[in-house]
């Protein structure tokens, strides 16, 4: 039989030369530890449910592979979409107004740990002339403000690289990723309004 499995492995499955293999990187270590953390979450609590009396069918969900569970009403239950979804819907502030909302507090206190002056430095050392246009403020100003958020967006694209490092959490990296790209687009808007 060993003989067969490792004539089996030498054909199908080792067809890459050896020379080319190279171990994962950390980031591919890093998601096959998510997955592996998610799956058997989704493994411990189809083992709740099926104490609980469901039966596990032999059908899976259309969405994400995972096999179907069914109660005593006949109600069809996929773990992944249905239970571990909608724990990091929850916490996703995108699609959770609350999640927002405490993201948003959080900010706030941070912000008062290290407050920002309300005013622009350049804005109050430009004296307003008395019959000059109020607009000669403004000019002065938007530049400013503009290198202000650039400086902001590249502090939290660094904030968000080095938590996406730090993370094993599928979830979590997407969410950053997302943060990252967002940062990314907006860093050119402002770029652009520069020029």
């Amino acid at each position: 039989m060993s003989n067969f499995l490792n004539k089996y492995y030498s054909l199908h499955i080792l067809t890459v030369d050896d020379d080319t293999w190279s171990p994962p990187s950390e980031s591919d270590m890093k998601i096959l530890r998510a997955r592996r953390e998610r799956q058997d979450k989704i493994s411990r609590m189809m083992g709740d449910y099926l104490l609980k009396g469901y039966r596990m069918l032999g059908e899976s969900c259309d969405m994400c592979g995972t096999i179907l569970l069914q109660d005593r009403q006949k109600k069809l239950l996929c773990i992944s979409c249905q239970e571990l979804d909608s724990d990091t819907e929850k916490d996703n502030p995108v699609l959770n107004p609350q999640a927002a909302l405490s993201q948003v507090r959080e900010h706030q206190l941070s912000l008062q740990d290290n407050p920002v002056p309300d005013v622009p430095a350049a804005v109050t050392s430009v004296p307003i002339p008395d019959s000059g246009p109020v607009n000669a403020v403004v000019s002065f100003s938007v530049p400013n403000a503009i290198v202000s958020a650039e400086n902001e967006l590249l502090e939290k694209m660094s904030w968000a690289t080095h938590q996406l490092k730090e993370t094993s959490s599928v979830e979590y990296s997407s969410q950053l990723c997302t943060l990252i790209g967002s940062c990314a687009q907006s860093l050119k808007s402002l770029r652009e309004l520069k020029h």
